[in-house]
């Protein structure tokens, strides 16, 4: 037998969160791994708050709840996430595996959440005690370390309606299917009038957190295609310095060959 609660709304969620001492669970899919039989868990799967998909003026906005699948079936998904998740397991776990539970897992591997790192979403986090909205960039602090009070849960992440439409997406894994990523790779590039007026890549499984660095993607933004080739090298040279992979079942060598040859892949299909 499990113990826990099923709050059939956000707010009794979190009173429940705030009173007691407690597991939030989804789909899942991760906990199944190292079940713990004292545990008591906060069964999330029932918050209508957080199983939506919905935009407004300047977000797509998805619920933490929302299982990998109904990510894929919604036609607000962004493609670069559509593409993502679909690489994410076999279907039985996507029907079941939430994009909540593969944020706040904190792991630099997690398929969803190098997507959102490269496109610059934000989490809203909420408790009793009020809500805040933050880059995703600010949640992750380290290996399995996150921002999120004990009070808090991750309701929603906010990316953008706009620009996200010519992007780059790749995972090196042992097998195209069912296999945890080696290293992945996210970016999207926006021209405009002629220049760059967006430059946002991530690396994912190559360090303790996913790679995101927003200066050095400013030394294109602002500069036409030709202009970005004069800086192409140095731009190269400052992320050959800023990637430093882990070491791990494979090596951090092959880890950042792979990540240097996306990057360069990434900027010729965009003429650079």
């Amino acid at each position: 037998m499990v113990n826990g609660y099923k709050p059939t709304s956000l707010k009794e969620a979190l009173d429940t969160l705030a009173k007691e001492s407690v597991t939030p669970y989804a789909g899942g899919t991760d906990l199944m791994i190292k079940p713990d039989e004292n545990a008591t868990y906060l069964f999330l799967n029932k918050v209508p708050e957080m199983k939506n998909i919905v935009e407004d003026k300047e977000y797509i906005r998805i619920g933490a709840a929302c299982t990998f699948t109904d990510i894929i079936e919604n036609e607000l998904t962004p493609a670069i996430l559509k593409e993502a998740v679909s690489h994410i397991a076999a279907p039985a776990i996507r029907n079941l595996g939430t994009v909540g539970g593969n944020i706040c897992n904190g792991s630099s591997k997690a398929d969803s959440a190098m997507i959102f790192f490269a496109t610059d979403s934000k989490l809203r986090l909420v408790s009793n005690r009020g809500e805040r909205v933050i880059p995703i960039t600010e949640f992750y602090l380290g290996r399995k370390k996150t921002t999120l009070d004990k009070d808090e849960l991750l309701v929603e992440i906010l990316m953008s309606r706009k620009g996200l439409n010519n992007y780059y997406y790749k995972k090196v894994g042992e097998r195209n299917a069912l296999a945890i990523s080696r290293v992945s790779f996210a970016a999207v590039l926006n021209v405009e009038a002629g220049t760059i007026a967006n430059c946002m890549i991530a690396f994912g499984a190559v360090s303790d957190v996913v790679i995101r660095r927003a200066d050095i993607d400013a030394m294109l933004i602002g500069k036409t295609i030709e202009d970005a080739k004069a800086v192409k090298e140095e731009y190269l040279a400052a992320y050959d310095q800023a990637i430093v992979p882990i070491r791990g079942r494979i090596s951090a060598e092959y880890r950042k060959t792979v990540c240097m040859n996306l990057l360069r892949d990434f900027l010729e299909s965009n003429g650079i």
